[in-house]
Formats: C-alpha cells, structure tokens, sequence
C-alpha cells in the first residue's frame, strides 16, 4: 500500500517535516539578517525547530514507503 504520486514522490506527511523545518529555521535568519526581527527570536527558534524535528523523528513510526525499502 504505497501512497506516491505518479511522479514516484511520496505523500506522506512526515516526509515534508524536515524540509518545512529547514526553510522556517532559513527564513528566520534572513529575517533576522533583514532586521525584520530581533536576535531574540532567532534565538529562540531555531532550536525549537530543531527539537520539533527531532521529536516527529522519535514518535512516527515507518509508513509503507519506508518500510519497503531495504
């Protein structure tokens, strides 16, 4: 039971976790670079996210596109 597009690119959720992150934690810095927000946030944030992508990586257990590959 795959769930791929008919590219072959999965569907699932969880495979999006990561590179949302990513572009938020980079978003974040060029805010920060543009003085549209304060150190502080920056700070703070990027950690955050981090934690977030760490924690999704703990709990999801594997979808059947991961499961199958070996």
């Amino acid at each position: 039971m795959h769930e791929c597009s008919a590219s072959g690119m999965c569907k699932c959720p969880h495979h999006k976790m990561v590179p949302l992150c990513v572009t938020l934690i980079g978003l974040a810095f060029l805010l920060n670079a543009l003085n549209v927000i304060g150190d502080g946030f920056v700070s703070i944030a990027w950690p955050v996210l981090l934690t977030l992508i760490g924690l999704q990586k703990l709990s999801s257990g594997m979808c059947s596109c991961c499961g199958d590959k070996k």
